[in-house]
C-alpha cells in the first residue's frame, strides 16, 4: 500500500503532474480575468510549467506568483500591443467572413487574415516563454520573440498545429478545457526550448540540456 502512494510510483507521478496542470490552468484562468493581465499570467504559466512541472523546482503557487509579480510590468507592456493586433485581426476575420456570405470580392482575404491570426497566437507563445526565461526590455522581448518565430518556420508551424489540434480536442471534449492552458504550454515548451537552445551560448545550452534530461 505504501508503494502505491509513494512519489516514486509511476502512477502517482502521473497523478501529481495531472494535478499540477489542472491547478496551473485554473490559476491562469483566474489571473487572466482582467484581460490586460493575460501577458503576466501567461508568463507566470510558462515559468511554472518549465521550473516546477518539468524541472521539479520549488512550489507550484510560489513559482507562479513570483513570476507574475516580477514580470508583470514588462509582460503587460508587451501584451497590450499584441492584444490590439489580435483584436484587430479577429475583427477583420469576422468582417471578411460576413462579406464572403454576401459574395464580396474581398472575401478572398479571409484565408490570409486567418493565417495571420494563427501566426500572432504562435508569436504570443514565443513572447511569454521568452519573458519567463530571459531578461530584457519590452522592445527586446517583442523583437527577439518575433525573430525566433520567423527564423524557425517548421517549429513555429508545429507549435501552431499543436495549438489548433489541442483546441479541436477541447471542442470535441469540453471537459478537457481545464487542462488546455497549462497542457498546451507544457507540450509546446519542448519545441520552444529546443529553439531557445539553438541561440544560447555553449555553456548555457549544455546546462539547460542537462537540467531537462535529468528531469523530463
Amino acid at each position: 500500500m505504501k508503494q502505491l502512494f509513494s512519489v516514486d510510483n509511476p502512477i502517482m507521478r502521473v497523478l501529481v503532474k495531472l494535478f499540477d496542470v489542472i491547478a496551473l490552468s485554473v490559476l491562469w484562468f483566474v489571473f487572466s480575468i482582467p484581460i490586460f493581465t493575460i501577458g503576466a499570467s501567461s508568463t507566470a504559466l510558462y515559468a511554472a510549467v518549465y521550473h516546477h512541472v518539468r524541472l521539479g523546482e520549488g512550489y507550484l503557487w510560489q513559482t507562479f506568483w513570483e513570476s507574475f509579480k516580477e514580470n508583470f510590468k514588462r509582460s503587460t507592456l508587451a501584451w497590450l500591443p499584441m492584444l490590439g493586433m489580435i483584436l484587430f485581426l479577429i475583427f477583420d476575420v469576422v468582417t471578411i467572413r460576413y462579406l464572403i456570405k454576401n459574395g464580396h470580392p474581398l472575401g478572398a482575404l479571409f484565408g490570409i487574415l486567418l493565417v495571420l491570426l494563427f501566426v500572432a497566437a504562435v508569436w504570443a507563445q514565443y513572447l511569454f516563454a521568452y519573458c519567463a526565461r530571459f531578461e530584457g526590455g519590452v522592445k527586446d522581448m517583442l523583437r527577439y520573440s518575433f525573430y525566433l518565430l520567423m527564423a524557425h518556420p517548421l517549429r513555429s508551424i508545429g507549435i501552431m498545429l499543436l495549438i489548433l489540434g489541442l483546441a479541436a480536442l477541447v471542442l470535441a471534449i469540453p471537459g478537457l478545457a481545464i487542462l488546455y492552458p497549462a497542457g498546451t504550454v507544457w507540450i509546446t515548451s519542448y519545441m520552444i526550448e529546443s529553439v531557445f537552445m539553438r541561440h544560447m551560448s555553449e555553456d548555457d545550452r549544455e546546462r539547460t540540456e542537462k537540467e531537462l534530461n535529468d528531469h523530463d
